[in-house]
């Protein structure tokens, strides 16, 4: 069973690495751009900012320890934490200096935080290739031994068939003898004739 062959375009199969970079990127130059439209050293914007700071953390934190808790809205919560945060350090500070170091430090947080679900996605992918060729192989070694059974009962029908014509042409051939006598044969324990070279003989 072939499948078809899939050609990923190279910007899809680097889009997933750069996605952290390219967050932390975005928020520290929204973060800038507010900085420049009136928010360096406002009060009010880096209280707003640290509420919903802790309050994205608060929402992580209490998805994680609920009792079915959910990594994924956990996550999500704490990266939208993160991003509140450096972007109100990014919106206050007056230099570069300190946001451009929080967007290291977030960048190499996020890139640390998803290279573990990098690495089960491919070992679960690794997985289930392996599912798949172990499957295909069975598959065929199935479909190979049934072609063999198959074959060789159509050789054994042709034999079979084969014999049976011959064993016909025999017995018609001694039938065709002077002096032939087919009740002998039944007497002594050998198959019997068909009725129809019975009959002839008979005649």
């Amino acid at each position: 069973m072939n499948e078809p062959i899939v050609a990923r375009h190279w910007l899809a199969l680097a889009a997933p690495k750069a996605a952290p970079a390219v967050a932390t990127s975005t928020v520290l130059i929204l973060g800038r751009i507010w900085n420049a439209n009136g928010a360096e050293h406002s009060v009010g914007n880096a209280a707003l900012m640290v509420v919903l700071a802790a309050g994205a953390a608060a929402a992580g934190a209490f998805a994680s320890a609920g009792r079915a808790g959910d990594p994924v809205i956990a996550g999500t919560a704490f990266a939208a934490s993160g991003g509140l945060a450096l972007a109100g350090v990014a919106g206050y500070a007056d230099g570069l200096p300190l946001p451009l170091l929080l967007w290291a430090l977030a960048t190499t947080v996020a890139y640390a935080i998803t290279a573990r679900y990098w690495r089960t996605d491919r070992r679960d992918s690794l997985t289930f290739e392996r599912q798949t060729a172990v499957r295909r192989e069975e598959h065929g070694h199935v479909e190979r031994v049934e072609a063999l059974r198959a074959g060789a009962q159509i050789e054994v029908a042709r034999s079979g068939a084969a014999y049976a014509e011959q064993l016909a042409q025999a017995l018609t051939a001694r039938a065709a003898l002077p002096g032939f006598n087919p009740t002998q044969l039944t007497q002594a324990g050998l198959p019997e004739l068909p009725a129809d070279i019975a009959k002839e003989n008979r005649a």
